[in-house]
């Protein structure tokens, strides 16, 4: 019997128990940092500079800081400020907060190639500046950001193995793969299988963003 199937037979269940928490660590972290990423878009569209320049310090500090020192920050420092979050959300948190960033980032230079005709054309039909906001300049920006965001998807998706680094209940791919070189001399096996699911799980998020993209193509 192979190291890798020896390896399946031993900690088959727990692998696939890793992995379904990767997926799950990914999805609850993707979609409130992408509907934050919209919100903060969405405002810092609005006429209001003081708004805008906040909104441009939120986005710059979580786009540049590293999610680790985020994850640091929010597990060993808000306790001391009476805010006890526990490590899993803590992860969550730590995600949708970088992901909500870069999304808001993705949305603004999509909206730069939006001609500013159609913007003229909307106000001399009277529309007010949220109504073109969210009818006419959102809708193309998602289209055209529709790459960036699959590839960001796929970057949260690996960036899930922060929670390797807290004492969480359930193990992701990391966690497990460092528990398993820890406890036995399959380490190498171990890293080879977690790395071939975070390859597939990558390439199916590939395929679905190109699927969408060819639609978004269509539509514009």
């Amino acid at each position: 019997m192979s190291e890798v199937s020896r390896l399946l037979v031993d900690y088959g269940p727990a692998f696939g128990q890793a992995l379904f928490l990767t997926w799950k660590l990914t999805i609850l972290s993707f979609v409130p940092g992408f509907l934050l990423g919209v919100i903060v878009t969405v405002l810092g569209l609005l006429p209001l500079p003081p708004l805008r320049l906040a909104l441009g310090v939120y986005v710059e500090i979580f786009r540049n800081i590293p999610a680790v020192a985020l994850l640091i920050f929010i597990v060993f420092a808000l306790p001391d400020l009476q805010l006890l979050i526990d490590y899993e959300p803590s992860v969550v948190l730590t995600l949708a907060l970088v992901c909500s960033a870069f999304t808001a980032d993705y949305l603004r230079t999509g909206i730069n190639t939006i001609p500013s005709g159609q913007i003229e054309a909307a106000l001399s039909l009277g529309l007010r500046p949220l109504q073109i906001i969210t009818v006419l300049v959102l809708p193309q920006a998602l289209r055209a950001v529709v790459q960036p965001m699959t590839s960001l998807l796929i970057a949260l998706m690996l960036s899930t193995s922060l929670a390797s680094q807290v004492p969480m209940a359930g193990r992701e791919l990391t966690a497990l793969v460092s528990k398993i070189a820890t406890d036995s001399a399959a380490g190498m096996a171990a890293f080879a299988l977690a790395a071939a699911m975070y390859v597939a799980t990558g390439l199916l998020i590939a395929w679905a963003g190109a699927a969408l993209e060819h639609k978004a193509r269509i539509l514009r």
